[in-house]
């Protein structure tokens, strides 16, 4: 095994325990818990941007990628666990949610060809074929060595839905009429689907045993559960309250390194160093205060491609991204954070824009493989949680961001949060 690996193992063998269970009654998120794992995507097969929603009873199925850094080849498995509304990994045991095995090896795998940073890419369908998941909610995959069953390499998060209520979402101006320039109000509806066909028993329209969850792009740091907020026509409506209302950000920033031997959209120069491929973006600025331009971007998305090659998964190369913001002194209340899919939406250290005294400038390097990139700048005040887009993206009503709502169910005597409704705008 790579060593640089296997001394992460040996930590999270040290930090991690358990016997076949080490994220039980843990709160998950798509994480990579070493640095030599990379680029990893959860979507629907066939459609790459897709969300990894899943419909039960259907036949759809997911495609888990991601690359290990290193020539080496190595046996890997993956896990798949039912977790609650909220993202902890529940009690339900694996015959309750799938019919099939939870657990198997990836055994699809192929080595990087004519890349200066070699790596492997795997690949595992999620479930496995003739496997079949039995029941809604959310869901996790882990992936760990075969050797080391307790210690995980990354997780990765999806849903299964039902569909046995109809849900349906709406953005407007916020209920108070205050901000109407910088802020979108999100409502939501769920009444009784009539159509609906499936083996789960409908759900009473009884607002205390419904959760609705609404996200906004690919954030995790402004989830909102919404209030119940009365009836409307006989159905549960979820509206007028200050946890309906999102700052609408601006449109999102984005780069193309998909071709390395020239500068692309937004990337200043890309040359090669000691036999690694090093990028340096243009000089990010403060949009806080000027008009919003509309662009056709993913908001936060990421897209691995590259211009002169066929294989994309195995013929990217590995890219040093620098970004930097020119500013004469840094932030003492707060820190800058470069956040989308190439983050995993996190602000941690791997996101965090440091200040350089010298360059007068905030900068980050990242390792991305080649392809095109969505991203945002957030400031995260000393002591909050939730990251702000004013101080540097600005807040403009304009702007199409993707809305997500999320309805869980959950009766007295049930088992399980069931995710009964999805809906995205």
């Amino acid at each position: 095994m790579q060593k640089g690996i296997l001394l992460s193992l040996m930590l999270l063998l040290f930090l991690m325990t358990g016997t076949g269970n080490v994220l039980r009654g843990q709160i998950v998120t798509d994480s990579n818990w070493v640095d030599e794992v990379k680029t990893v995507t959860l979507y629907k097969n066939g459609v790459e941007l897709e969300q990894p929603v899943m419909v039960l009873g259907g036949d759809d199925r997911l495609l888990l990628r991601f690359d290990i850094l290193g020539a080496e080849t190595e046996n890997y498995r993956y896990r798949i666990q039912h977790c609650d509304s909220r993202w902890q990994v529940d009690d339900m045991e694996p015959y309750e949610f799938i019919n099939g095995f939870e657990e198997g090896p990836i055994e699809n795998y192929a080595s990087s060809f004519t890349t200066l940073q070699p790596y492997v890419n795997y690949y595992q369908y999620i479930p496995a074929q003739y496997s079949q998941l039995l029941i809604s909610g959310n869901y996790v995959v882990s992936v760990f060595p075969q050797d080391y069953p307790d210690s995980i390499l990354l997780t990765r998060r999806f849903c299964v839905t039902e569909g046995s209520v109809k849900a349906d979402a709406t953005v407007g101006v916020p209920y108070d009429n205050a901000a109407i320039f910088e802020r979108r109000e999100v409502d939501v509806t769920v009444e009784n689907n009539n159509d609906y066909t499936g083996s789960m028993i409908p759900p009473m329209l009884n607002p205390a045993f419904f959760r609705v969850v609404v996200q906004q792009n690919g954030r995790i740091d402004n989830l909102r559960q919404l209030q119940f907020g009365g009836y409307d026509r006989g159905a549960l409506s979820f509206k007028n309250h200050a946890e309906n209302v999102f700052y609408c950000g601006n449109t999102f920033r984005y780069f193309d390194i998909s071709n390395i031997r020239t500068a692309m959209y937004n990337v200043w120069q890309i040359d090669e160093y000691g036999g690694e491929w090093y990028a340096m973006l243009k000089p990010l600025e403060d949009r806080s205060n000027k008009v919003f331009i509309t662009e056709v971007t993913l908001n936060g998305g990421m897209k691995v491609n590259v211009w002169d090659r066929t294989n994309k998964q195995t013929e990217a190369d590995y890219v040093y991204v620098n970004f930097s913001l020119p500013m004469d002194y840094p932030f003492l209340n707060g820190n800058i954070y470069v956040v989308g899919d190439l983050t995993q939406w996190k602000m941690d250290e791997h996101s965090r824009m440091e200040y350089n005294m010298e360059l007068k400038a905030y900068t980050l390097r990242l390792l991305l493989k080649q392809g095109y990139y969505a991203y945002q700048l957030l400031f995260l005040p000393v002591g909050e949680t939730q990251g702000q887009t004013a101080v540097l993206e600005g807040d403009h009503y304009e702007m199409k961001n993707t809305y997500t709502a999320y309805v869980y169910y959950r009766a007295p005597n049930d088992r399980y949060d069931r995710l009964v409704g999805y809906v995205r705008k």
